[in-house]
């Protein structure tokens, strides 16, 4: 609740209309960064329905397997143990667990947790993280958080955001105070979320996601006012087509050259390939560069 009223005085009146979100993660539904974010996309209209691991479950990527009777108790102590496969919180049944992997919660979240509370209809968008850490190139593939968003988008059809924060202290749901970083990216990512959704359906073209990196919360970069964003590519292009013309060049800046600009504020974008987690074709950037373009800005070094 103090994290909540903290980012609904903080939000911007955005004004983009309410729709149906699945939220997952790979660091656990207890986790306070999915939680400060589930209170964001609360706060700014979504119907939003939180489906993550019972436990922090970093680095698995994309793999997906029949969860198991809960033998322990839940990350935080946040569910009792005996608590069978799956569970949910007692107060907010929006908010579930699934003692697998964060593939497997998000399936399970998007075929049978999400659907009754929206009279049998899918989520229109999935939200990935933020992430407790960065996902940049090569940690890319390996990410549980990247894998959520690349197995809605091309398994299910449904257009999915993956966001990473490189502040990367772990954090309880009811850690008090709550810290900067937690605010912030949950401000953040709720402003690319609403953007994307009021430029139209479809959010994003078929089989790609977006990769989104947040850069420490830390000296002039506290204030979600000052940051900037930038289209990325995720890996580097040496041998690539080219990408999107903008910014007076055809090769888009890596995420590693906007995130490790000192002090810069700046957010990596990129447009993910589903097929393969690498970098989107220029077509397909193109794309959200339109949508997106008036908030983007070109790199600073």
């Amino acid at each position: 609740m103090r994290a909540q009223l903290l980012i609904t005085a903080l939000l911007p009146a955005l004004g983009a209309q309410g729709i149906r979100i699945l939220q997952s993660n790979d660091d656990g539904w207890a986790e306070l960064y999915i939680r400060s974010l589930n209170d964001a996309l609360n706060a700014a209209g979504h119907d939003v329905v939180l489906s993550a691991p019972a436990e922090n479950k970093s680095g698995s990527g994309s793999t997906d397997v029949e969860p198991s009777a809960r033998k322990s108790a839940c990350e935080y102590n946040s569910c009792p143990a005996n608590s069978g496969p799956i569970g949910t919180n007692a107060t907010n049944t929006r908010l579930n667990w699934v003692n697998s992997y964060p593939v497997t919660s998000a399936r399970y979240g998007i075929d049978t947790i999400a659907p009754p509370f929206w009279n049998g209809a899918a989520p229109e968008l999935v939200v990935s993280g933020p992430n407790v850490g960065g996902n940049l190139w090569l940690e890319v593939p390996f990410s549980g958080t990247v894998g959520v968003a690349v197995f809605a988008s091309k398994e299910r059809g449904i257009p999915a955001l993956a966001f990473s924060g490189q502040d990367d202290s772990r954090n309880a749901w009811d850690v008090s105070p709550v810290p900067a970083s937690s605010t912030v990216y949950a401000q953040l990512a709720t402003q690319l979320t609403e953007a994307i959704i009021k430029s139209g359906t479809p959010y994003l073209p078929d089989d790609t996601f977006l990769n989104v990196n947040f850069p420490s919360v830390s000296g002039d970069c506290t204030d979600p006012s000052k940051f900037k964003w930038v289209l990325t590519r995720i890996n580097p292009g040496i041998f690539s087509d080219k990408d999107v013309e903008t910014c007076g060049t055809d090769r888009l800046p890596t995420e590693h050259s906007v995130i490790d600009a000192s002090g810069s504020c700046q957010i990596s974008v990129s447009v993910g390939d589903s097929n393969d987690k690498t970098t989107a074709a220029a077509d397909k950037q193109a794309v959200v560069l339109q949508k997106l373009g008036s908030m983007l800005s070109c790199v600073e070094s």
